[in-house]
């Protein structure tokens, strides 16, 4: 059995205030905590691109349903990928890091989930939004 959860995703910038899509993932359980969401998230990231990765198509190609459906989530590619499996237990560790150390913020409807441990208030459509926070990097001569 699966468990639906809608997602949205953000960055910082110009068209930050456009409403983006939510996004349907279907995680194998409901998390009732922000680490229980972040290692679902994960984890069926880490199996599409091990899927893909498995497919071996030398020639790929992209569907209008395919276009539709990564625009959606932010990024379109032909999944061509080099180099070994995913690791899912350092995907999920990388995953957690990155929100300890602010790379993003997670949002239940309109309130922020701080805590890895922190419960969710589960409310009827309730849609999750990341906020990828961009680090400014280099210096000015």
């Amino acid at each position: 059995m699966s468990y639906t959860i809608y997602v949205r995703m953000k960055k910082p910038g110009k068209k930050m205030n456009r409403e983006a899509p939510a996004v349907a993932f279907d995680l194998d359980r409901r998390p009732e905590t922000l680490r229980e969401l972040l290692s679902g998230l994960t984890e069926l990231g880490v199996r599409d691109y091990n899927a893909r990765r498995d497919e071996g198509q030398l020639l790929p190609f992209l569907t209008r349903e395919e276009i539709t459906s990564q625009a959606a989530r932010g990024k379109i590619s032909f999944g061509v990928h080099e180099g070994g499996e995913a690791d899912l237990q350092k995907a999920c560790e990388n995953s957690i890091q990155c929100f300890e150390d602010g790379i993003y913020r997670v949002f239940a409807g309109e309130d922020e989930l701080t805590g890895l441990e922190e419960r969710i208030s589960w409310k009827e459509n309730l849609v999750f939004t990341f906020i990828r926070l961009t680090m400014l990097a280099g210096s000015y001569y």
